[in-house]
């Protein structure tokens, strides 16, 4: 072929057509949708990066006039896009091999390439671009729609949607625009500028994915509402940031300020619209309530209060710990408690954040996450720590400062025992009266902690050490019915009142109820959903009472 426009015609519309063809012959599904935009946008965002180092590279270079972009043919970027993240993509529904898949679109790319003159002309070295090019493209988006399609790693399609967003939408107006024209000190105020937006979307992104079991993309969305985060003072977060990032590049190229009147535009029309149908449908009035309590675009002073409760456990014995606590304290958190570290069911060598919907952050990460349910202010700031790289760097400070992990884990001193995961028809945890705690066996889930105190009558009139036993459900958002059994000094194990049955929602600390020392302990989990079974957590302390009573009379 040495017609220019025919060559550039091929280009386009092949991959385009063959694309259609196979949508005909099976259209595809939500995740299938999902996979398929996912492949084409990463191919387009990465091989307009691959050409442009190949041009500077002199890997190959294109004679083509009218429709480029910084020398590129749009056309016949769009063609190899669609060609490696559309027609590969959707052979991956066949469940044909990765490789075998990959392989195949190499293979038509090294013999098609030399075909593309006179528009593309190959240099000594353009097996060096198109190498580089598989390994940063076309990889990498078969990789991500596979995920996609099988529902698999969901942090990683979380971030990588975060990087593609990024390019697309930051990357590439920038390269082209006159935002690097400026001198260095203009650029690094900007940059240091755009730290805030990109704190609101990265912490965003990051609550898809480990409160809402999903991801950015409307296909491949949230399984549950999700409220945390940033979420928890603003609607649309997100959208937010991107207007915010439009706004401060402005500053330097007034071109962007009709990004930012494209993206609250699209956020006040299109997306408001059906986000706001489809999260009715899908969470009824839980999504009604919040929906009235958090505007959409103008971020509230205080957390949303309905967000899943959280705890923070501080050391008390610790003189650098101590004025954390009491500062978080001060400012009257929203749906978090602070609780001393020497009483968690495990031994803690680190502050610890644990939330009820099952996140976990220790450290400097734990401080920041509190600072979520404070204020707007020192949300953002805790957002910034969270920010990949940042959070890692504040926590190497903190420990050379003298703010690192303890040397022996926050304990109570006291009675210890050990709290077991046994087979049984449900999840079924066992307390026990120990002797020093000793080794801990497998499905160990933490320790059990007391004192001896109080006092009951046993049959026999003797008074012997009572125990407070606590029960809560940690790190799931099934609702548990738990029930209490005992067996005096290794007697006949009989249920307890039925009263002292009763449903333990996360985050919650029920169910309390004293026995004797000696006595065995079960707690019995009937989780309505298996698949997410219940995290068991069983404490067991002095009760401060000390009255005396039959056993008959115990609750």
């Amino acid at each position: 072929m040495t017609d220019p426009a025919l060559v550039r015609g091929v280009g386009l519309f092949v991959p385009i057509l063959i694309t259609a063809a196979m949508l005909r012959h099976r259209p595809p599904g939500r995740a299938e949708t999902a996979a398929l935009v996912l492949g084409v946008c990463w191919n387009a965002l990465a091989l307009s990066l691959v050409n442009l180092l190949a041009l500077r590279a002199g890997w190959w270079s294109f004679a083509a006039e009218g429709g480029t972009v910084a020398g590129m043919p749009v056309d016949l970027l769009l063609g190899w896009a669609v060609l490696w993240g559309g027609v590969a993509v959707l052979a991956l529904r066949h469940n044909l091999p990765l490789p075998l898949v990959a392989g195949l679109a190499v293979w038509i790319d090294l013999a098609v390439m030399p075909l593309g003159g006179p528009v593309l002309i190959l240099g000594d070295s353009w097996l060096t671009g198109e190498a580089l090019a598989v390994a940063v493209s076309l990889v990498p988006g078969l990789l991500l729609a596979r995920w996609t399609l099988e529902d698999r790693r969901l942090v990683a399609r979380a971030v990588s949607q975060a990087v593609l967003a990024t390019g697309l939408m930051v990357v590439l107006p920038v390269l082209p625009s006159r935002v690097l024209d400026h001198p260095g000190w203009a650029l690094g105020l900007v940059a240091q500028l755009l730290l805030v937006p990109a704190a609101l979307s990265a912490a965003a992104v990051h609550e898809f994915a480990c409160s809402g079991r999903g991801t950015p993309l409307p296909y491949d969305p949230p399984i549950r509402l999700v409220t945390t985060g940033p979420y928890a003072y603003v609607r649309n977060p997100m959208q937010l940031g991107m207007t915010l990032t439009y706004l401060l590049l402005a500053l330097l190229d007034p071109v962007f300020l009709l990004g930012a009147v494209v993206a609250v535009s699209y956020g006040l029309g299109l997306a408001a619209w059906h986000e706001d149908a489809q999260l009715r449908v899908l969470h009824g009035p839980e999504w009604s309530r919040y929906r009235s309590s958090v505007r959409p675009w103008l971020p509230t002073i205080r957390p949303y209060p309905g967000i899943p409760p959280a705890a923070i456990w501080i050391a008390n014995d610790c003189d650098r710990c101590d004025p954390v606590a009491s500062w978080i304290r001060r400012r009257s958190p929203v749906a978090l408690t602070v609780l001393p570290a020497e009483t968690h069911p495990s031994g803690l060598r680190r502050m610890t954040y644990e939330r009820a919907d099952g996140l976990r952050a220790e450290g400097v990460a734990a401080w920041a996450r509190a600072t979520g349910h404070l204020a707007l202010g020192w949300a953002l700031l805790g957002w910034i720590l969270l920010l990949p790289g940042l959070s890692h760097f504040a926590q190497l400070c903190a420990d050379a400062f003298g703010a690192g992990p303890s040397l022996e884990p926050a304990r109570n001193p006291a009675l210890r025992g050990s709290v077991r995961r046994v087979p049984a028809s449900g999840d079924d945890v066992r307390a026990q009266r120990g002797e020093g705690g000793g080794d801990l066996a497998d499905g160990l889930l933490g320790d059990a902690q007391g004192r001896e105190g109080g006092g009951e009558v046993a049959d026999d009139g003797v008074e012997v050490p009572a125990l407070e036993v606590q029960a809560r459900v940690r790190g799931t958002e099934v609702a548990a019915l738990v029930q209490f059994r005992a067996a005096q000094g290794g007697g006949d194990e009989r249920p307890l009142v039925g009263s002292e049955a009763g449903e333990v929602r996360p985050g919650e600390e029920t169910l309390e109820l004293r026995v004797a020392q000696d006595s065995h302990v079960e707690v019995v989990d009937r989780g309505a959903d298996r698949r997410r079974p219940s995290d068991l957590v069983v404490n067991a302390h002095s009760h401060p009472a000390s009255r005396r009573s039959r056993p008959s009379d115990r609750t």
